[in-house]
């Protein structure tokens, strides 16, 4: 267990309860494409995300493709999760691995079917390596699925909205507003 993560955990709780307007959070990132295949890049923070998807489906395979990366997005958060709440509740956890699956019908993607384009469900394992006894484990895991934001988010409809701006090759630009 890091002393450090527990001690960084309770001092960002402290500092949420005593001024809660510093709760809201603001995530952003950016993706650009600019070559004729299907490889992208993501910018975080300052750290680039290649994606690309296989070459079954047009890809040149040259990174994981976007749907995987939600699932990696998935077992990180809720690896994340479960260090947090294991360094305040004072539980070792040796190691952590979560494998996902998603089940995505094609059909959707390309048009084909009035079916769903994105996941239909996924599935996944927890496995922790850790001496604690199944009954703390089991706490935690209630906790990690309360409060995991991608979990959260994966779990229930929210709202997402766009907006299209075309921008011509001399710099003029036209929006959509038609998607507000």
């Amino acid at each position: 267990m890091s002393v450090a993560l527990k001690d960084a955990i309770e001092h960002l709780t402290e500092t949420i309860r005593k001024t809660p307007q510093f709760s809201t959070s603001v995530f952003r990132a950016s993706s650009y494409s600019d070559s004729a295949g299907f490889t992208t890049r993501s910018e975080v923070r300052g750290f680039s995300i290649p994606m690309d998807e296989p070459r079954e489906l047009g890809g040149e395979d040259t990174a994981p493709n976007p749907v995987e990366m939600l699932l990696a997005a998935l077992g990180s958060c809720q690896e994340i999760v479960y260090r947090a709440f294991a360094a305040v509740l004072g539980i070792e956890i040796l190691r952590i691995e979560v494998h996902a699956k998603g089940y995505l019908d094609l059909r959707g993607f390309l048009n084909l079917a009035e079916v769903p384009s994105g996941f239909t469900g996924v599935t996944y394992t927890t496995r922790i390596v850790s001496t604690e006894p199944i009954e703390r484990i089991r706490q935690l895991t209630e906790l990690v699925e309360r409060h995991c934001p991608v979990y959260d988010t994966l779990r229930r409809p929210i709202e997402i909205k766009g907006k299209v701006e075309l921008t011509r090759p001399g710099g003029e630009v036209e929006v959509d507003t038609s998607m507000d």
